[in-house]
């Protein structure tokens, strides 16, 4: 895949650890990764430069990643980005609210590798920038 063909995700979590894990994992599977620690970043991160997706963390420090999603989602500008919530929050009506905030998709933590990849590939054929492989 040329530099020019990499989809570019921006991973938003508050756990260095995890973010390393994700991002290298990410990156050797082809993709451009930008990382975010809090939603406010998160945020200002989106409106310099949109991503082709967002993997986000419900529980983030300055705004939730509920609050990030809506505004995203409800904003003409960015709705058209999938954004794939990323928590350790598995109750039903954590999933059910953050899928009304506009979410495209819910994946639990602790998680599978290959289950993470073939969402993203998923959500990306479904925005229309499918990744080949």
């Amino acid at each position: 895949m040329s530099e020019s063909e990499k989809k570019r995700i921006l991973f938003v979590d508050d756990e260095p650890d995890l973010i390393h894990l994700v991002s290298m994992r990410l990156q050797a599977a082809g993709y451009e990764v930008d990382t975010a620690s809090d939603g406010q970043a998160a945020l200002d991160y989106v409106k310099k430069g949109k991503p082709d997706l967002i993997i986000l963390d419900l529980m983030l420090p300055k705004l939730d990643g509920y609050k990030v999603c809506r505004l995203l989602k409800f904003d003409e500008r960015y709705r058209g980005i999938p954004v794939l919530i990323f928590t350790a929050r598995a109750e039903v009506q954590d999933i059910h609210l953050a899928m009304e905030c506009g979410a495209d998709g819910y994946l639990t933590k602790p998680f599978e590798v290959a289950a993470l990849l073939g969402k993203l590939k998923e959500l990306l054929a479904l925005s229309g920038g499918e990744v080949k492989g």
